[in-house]
């Protein structure tokens, strides 16, 4: 009964303390810019959707791009001028090398993973059964010239 006693006693008094809130500092704009998931504007693709974070991908100098992969949609053979460097951060990437497209020959990257496509060499990328999303960073212009051979 005692302990009964102390236990709604104790709850009575933690509902009924007022709670002193603390806020936090505004953060100086000059020193960090955040981007909150809700606020990321993706670009529909054929199969894909795209978000730029930095730079522009289309023209000279550093870019950061994220990348998802619907289920059931890969790129075909095709390659990038420069080098490319890929994190998974969540899902399974599949990927492939050479000109000869065979999805069946595709290996999966788990989240997690960092990939490097060189660049000039030819691969093809996507995803089967559930979506993928990479963070690609690379140096731009980001083209792609298809590599397919028949």
């Amino acid at each position: 009964m005692r302990s009964a006693v102390f236990v709604v006693t104790l709850g009575a008094l933690v509902l009924t303390t007022p709670r002193v809130v603390r806020t936090a500092p505004e953060l100086d704009p000059k020193a960090i810019a955040i981007q909150l998931p809700a606020e990321i504007k993706w670009v529909k693709g054929n199969g894909s959707e795209s978000a730029t974070l930095v730079g522009d991908p289309s023209k000279p100098g550093l870019y950061v791009v994220l990348q998802k992969w619907l289920p059931h949609n890969n790129s075909r053979p095709h390659f990038h001028p420069n080098d490319r460097y890929i994190t998974v951060l969540s899902g399974t990437w599949w990927v492939n090398t050479g000109p000869k497209y065979d999805p069946d020959g595709m290996k999966p990257v788990p989240a997690g993973s960092f990939v490097t496509h060189f660049g000039k060499e030819i691969h093809y990328d996507g995803a089967k059964d559930g979506e993928c999303v990479l963070e690609i960073i690379g140096m731009g212009p980001a083209t792609g010239t298809p590599a397919e051979q028949k």
